[in-house]
């Protein structure tokens, strides 16, 4: 454990500590969640309003928003590493402040399942558990290995790739585009975004999404999209074939747009879902309680 580390983040700062991370205030909750797998979950001090997992951090005392935190309260927890994720320009402002404040911010990227498995290995370098982080990443590579094999597979029997339009939020709609870590699921579930644009977020019209007539329709549920309606109660999205054919699911914001250790579980739950056929050795699909068109909703 003893002994300087020294990693480079996402933006380009060298982040070198005299001695593995003792005191980490994670600003993205996924963090917890590596920490926690990394067995490193007892170096974490303090948590953001929206972090209630691992279960193990609700002790924790809160210290405001992960775009908003109370600086003065961040520094009086003394910690010696923050973690960030790179987002909305707002979530900049803070890390500035902290830095200014003599406080070592790590920021990192993550889109795809590569830079998510880099996050880790360096999380686990700046904590003192870089053999845990390695195995950590292994396991995940394997099950994504295993997971890609069951899909194609797959999709050579079918020949073809369902296509998904996932929510983000609605009713003012906003849906996930063709980068970010949702994309990269999708894409590993064996599906096809069939939104087009390339930004991480594209904003659509009801009228847009009938046009597009997916095959599949995940709804997010989370603090993006606190109540969103099944499509059965949307007049507008009721003739969808995503809708007639009962392939509407809500799924756990948490699980798929917070890109961290359920990302995988995420890939696996919706490789179940569009391609029921497959059997995977740990079994992730939940589809009986995500189910977004259950006969109830249809009445």
């Amino acid at each position: 454990m003893a002994g300087t580390v020294s990693v480079t983040d996402d933006q380009g700062q060298t982040i070198t500590l005299e001695r593995p991370a003792g005191r980490v205030i994670a600003l993205y909750g996924a963090f917890n969640e590596i920490l926690h797998g990394l067995g490193r979950a007892e170096v974490l001090v303090a948590r953001t309003s929206a972090d209630k997992t691992p279960a193990s951090i609700t002790r924790l005392p809160v210290i405001g928003t992960h775009m908003r935190p109370n600086i003065e309260a961040v520094l009086a927890h003394r910690p010696d590493l923050v973690l960030q994720m790179t987002g909305r320009k707002e979530a900049a402002l803070p890390v500035e402040a902290l830095r200014k404040h003599g406080v070592r911010v790590a920021v990192f990227h993550a889109a795809t399942f590569a830079e998510l498995f880099s996050v880790i290995r360096r999380v686990g370098m700046l904590t003192g558990a870089e053999a845990q982080a390695e195995g950590m990443v292994r396991g995940m590579e394997a099950r994504l290995a295993a997971l890609e094999a069951k899909v194609e597979a797959r999709v050579a029997q079918t020949t073809e790739r369902p296509r998904v339009f996932f929510e983000v939020r609605s009713p003012n709609m906003l849906a996930a585009g063709r980068s970010g870590m949702v994309a990269e699921i999708i894409h590993k579930a064996g599906g096809l975004n069939c939104v087009e644009d390339r930004a991480k977020f594209a904003r659509l019209s009801e009228e847009e999404i009938v046009r597009l007539n997916p095959d599949a329709y995940l709804i997010q549920r989370g603090p993006m999209n606190p109540a969103p309606l099944p499509l059965t109660k949307r007049p507008r999205l009721r003739t969808l074939a995503a809708t007639v054919a009962g392939r509407a699911w809500f799924v756990d914001e948490h699980k798929y747009s917070r890109p961290g250790p359920q990302s995988i579980d995420a890939a696996e739950e919706l490789a179940g879902l569009l391609h029921p056929g497959i059997k995977l050795t740990t079994d992730k699909s939940t589809a009986a309680k995500h189910g977004a068109t259950r006969k109830k909703d249809r009445k």
